[in-house]
């Protein structure tokens, strides 16, 4: 019952972030067509278009949101989601949205579809929504606070991590949680844990169920004991009573996601991105700038080619095996910056290397040729990876792709960096890569990177990457 009600909540905020958005639509055009000729006619000389155009746009417009909606879990529980992660992905759902209207306009040819109208409609959407978002907020603090729409809980176990839970859980009460008292695992014979009530052992766990209101019930055990309650955990299902159970794994960083195989609930630790859609943005992403950038940088390209070709004897393309996603090998393609035998003559520059660990690095090395010297002080020389990112190889940001022999010599916590596919550029680069002598630090960069990877990150790295490029701070 508890489930069909948060259900039938969530379907009343979609229907209202929908009723709020298609009157953002709405109001953009009047303001755009009405209210700024008449206070703004130096800018906005004449009207828009009529709106019978625009209502015909409308329905595509609520199908494109409905979807960023879905995709982002937008109405999922967000009783213990902070302010913050909520208005962030209402700014992702509204900038996303908008680009995805804008490009529907440019590729069906809508003139009707102006840029002051979709910024004005962006800004009206993004501040009905947020408003929306924190009227909600505040709504269910009121009604909470008046003992109202909460969920008992029940924390069997009594040790450091579920006091720790109970404190968190009372520290927070809007997330409408009531704590109704611990289940002892062990034998345990204290009274109150946390100012709560010790409700008795395990084996009245039934007749506590049976006597007590308990919308959920949270089993804090150690992974010994998991398989000792499983029966209680089958209780909880016949009674319909949602069961929780708290997984601490000391020595694990990394998040958990439920998962199902054909019915069978997987549980999956993962220390590297999962959400479908944001991935799915960021390979579109790939696609959009390495097809755009073979396109309209093929003269530069074809004039490098003929300038590596000219300065020194050998083939225009190097092309080295590297390592992709999990180890995976693939070709990397770059322009030849060194003479021809380069490789056979690694052994006689090793002095010259710079980074301490596999890697091997030196700003002065001799088989650099001249022509090659100007294409790594602008990182011209790795153009051709654009080829690498549309094929699937390579990303525009993400870790160094490193050489096979460099991972054989990783440590085993290095190998992490392998976990997402390989950048032409990343926080490695935009760090100033000359700076680095510490082989570690790289590792740490790309690691970091790793964790804390989102779009903004993303954009935020090819942004900062123009400048260290222009100014030569990305040359190897």
């Amino acid at each position: 019952m508890l489930k069909e009600r948060a259900q039938l909540v969530a379907y009343w905020v979609w229907t209202a972030d929908l009723i709020l958005t298609a009157a953002a639509y709405l109001l953009a055009w009047w303001l755009r067509s009405h209210l700024a000729t008449r206070l703004f006619p130096g800018l906005f000389p004449t009207e828009l278009y009529p709106l019978g155009r625009y209502l015909g746009l409308l329905p595509l417009v609520l199908a494109i949101w409905t979807l960023l909606l879905v995709t982002r879990e937008t109405y999922t529980s967000r009783r213990t989601l902070s302010l913050h992660r909520e208005a962030w992905d209402v700014i992702q759902v509204v900038v996303l949205g908008t680009l995805a209207l804008a490009a529907t306009g440019w590729m069906l040819r809508l003139d009707f579809m102006s840029r002051p109208f979709l910024i004005l409609f962006a800004l009206l959407d993004l501040i009905f929504l947020l408003a929306e978002k924190l009227g909600l907020r505040l709504m269910a603090r009121y009604i909470r606070g008046s003992g109202l729409n909460y969920r008992t809980m029940l924390i069997v176990g009594i040790n450091s991590r579920s006091r720790e839970i109970a404190r968190i859980v009372k520290a927070h009460p809007h997330w409408g949680l009531k704590l109704i008292g611990f289940v002892t695992a062990n034998g345990t014979e204290a009274e109150e844990v946390e100012e709560l009530p010790v409700l008795g052992g395990a084996g009245e766990l039934p007749a506590i169920l049976e006597r007590q209101v308990v919308d959920e019930v949270f089993f804090v055990l150690s992974r010994r004991q998991l398989t000792e309650f499983e029966e209680a955990v089958l209780l909880c299902s016949e009674l319909g009573i949602r069961a929780r159970v708290a997984l601490f794994f000391p020595h694990l960083k990394a998040r958990v996601v439920l998962e199902e195989l054909e019915g069978i609930p997987l549980l999956t630790f993962t220390t590297t991105p999962a959400a479908p859609f944001p991935l799915f943005v960021k390979r579109l992403l790939d696609l959009a700038v390495s097809i755009t950038g073979l396109v309209l940088l093929s003269p530069l390209l074809l004039l490098i080619a003929a300038a590596v070709k000219l300065g020194s004897r050998g083939p225009v393309l190097y092309r080295q095996v590297r390592c992709s996603l999990n180890g995976r090998h693939f070709i990397l393609n770059k322009f030849r910056t060194m003479v021809v035998d380069a490789d056979t003559k690694l052994e006689e520059v090793a002095h010259l290397n710079e980074v301490e660990g596999p890697a091997f690095k030196a700003r002065r090395d001799p088989r650099v040729t001249a022509v090659g010297r100007l294409l790594r002080r602008f990182s011209l020389d790795e153009l051709p990876q654009l080829w690498n990112v549309l094929v699937g190889d390579m990303s525009l940001v993400g870790p160094r792709p490193p050489i096979p022999e460099e991972v054989e010599r990783y440590e085993r916590w290095q190998r992490r960096r392998l976990s997402m596919k390989p950048g032409m550029t990343g926080l490695w680069q935009v760090s100033g890569r000359t700076e680095l002598a510490d082989f570690n630090a790289w590792i740490e960069l790309d690691l970091a990177y790793i964790d804390n990877w989102s779009l903004w990150l993303d954009l935020k790295i090819l942004l900062r990457t123009i400048p260290a490029v222009l100014s030569a701070r990305g040359a190897t």
